[in-house]
């Protein structure tokens, strides 16, 4: 049986991969009409990044299961130390980005382009980022962790109960995912 804490990570993943990918997605769309794109769905889109893998998600793997797999698998040290790295640098390449948002919005079409590449470059290295933790972290983690390590990884998962994962969102954030999936193109949304 796969242990729940594999779950939860790959369908995080897979959520996060979805609103990153519909990102250039809406940029694209707004080019092509010659618009704006709408700012209040992206800077809820990259509140959602910051909110919840940043905060979550990241923190879980570099607090409890990295420290796990670099002490029963330690030719993954070096993996884990980069992604630890990755990280740490994720709250100020977030933030990096929603300044950049705002200037574009601020400023409007003078800063587009330098919006654009970087939001490009923030998905590329998330989904790279992403692709080492599922190739390399999760195999040496189901190789080499035990049940316990398992038990309390899967007790301290089941808690981010994220959104976009099938959750029920909390009344706080209810507004936020609304916006997003009625507003954002898909993969993540409906608009």
């Amino acid at each position: 049986m796969r242990p729940l804490a594999l779950t939860v990570i790959r369908e995080e993943h897979q959520a996060l991969a979805a609103m990153l990918r519909s990102i250039p997605l809406l940029l694209a769309q707004a080019r092509r009409s010659g618009q704006l794109p709408d700012f209040a769905v992206l800077r809820a889109m990259l509140f959602y990044i910051d909110e919840f893998p940043e905060r979550l998600h990241h923190t879980k793997e570099s607090e409890l299961l990295f420290p796990l797999v670099r002490a029963r698998a330690p030719e993954v040290g070096d993996t884990l130390d980069r992604l630890d790295r990755d990280h740490a640098a994720g709250e100020r390449a977030i933030r990096d980005l929603e300044h950049q948002l705002l200037a574009f919005e601020v400023m409007g079409e003078s800063r587009r382009a330098v919006f654009e590449e970087a939001a490009q470059r923030y998905i590329d290295f998330y989904l790279a980022h992403m692709m080492v933790e599922e190739e390399q972290v999760l195999p040496a983690a189901q190789k080499y962790l035990s049940a316990a390590d398992w038990a309390s990884l899967d007790a301290a998962f089941a808690a981010n109960r994220d959104p976009l994962t099938g959750h029920e969102a909390a009344d706080e954030y209810r507004p936020l995912f609304q916006q997003i999936l009625n507003r954002a193109p898909a993969p993540v949304g409906l608009g």
